[in-house]
């Protein structure tokens, strides 16, 4: 059975092509920004990425964005008591996520995510030392 919406599509991409209009496209030759959506259930990814279209995102992905700032601010912080500040902040606003979540934040130590957060942290020490009592508490 032929599909006659892909006869045209594949034409019209054709067509495109021999007139040179995919040339000097913006990103031509880099690689393609990672997923977001690729921790999500395939179930759920349609949605996210059309939420995320619409300028709407679920409150848990709003969460976890307004956490990883507060990390990103740790790395670039000078005055020790505002770090200090902002560790606590940070530890807040991961206990308030895990009640709402009714199941605690677990990274798995082998994804991206978990080596760039690590990777900031560790960045962060060197530049500023670690924190008193050596590490960020979790309840």
């Amino acid at each position: 059975m032929f599909n006659i919406t892909a006869i045209i599509a594949e034409e019209l991409i054709r067509k495109a092509e021999q007139e040179g209009k995919f040339e000097d496209l913006e990103g031509m030759g880099k690689p393609l920004a990672p997923d977001e959506a690729a921790n999500l259930p395939p179930d759920l990814r349609m949605a996210y990425r059309i939420l995320k279209s619409s300028g709407h995102l679920p409150s848990e992905i709003l969460e976890e964005k307004e956490i990883n700032t507060a990390i990103d601010l740790l790395e670039s912080m000078e005055d020790e008591q505002e770090r200090y500040r902002q560790v606590q902040k940070l530890n807040v606003m991961i206990m308030q996520m895990n009640e709402r979540r009714s199941r605690p934040i677990t990274l798995d130590t082998s994804s991206d995510y978990y080596r760039r957060i690590v990777e900031k942290v560790r960045l962060a020490e060197e530049r500023f030392g670690k924190p008193e009592g050596g590490a960020v508490k979790q309840r």
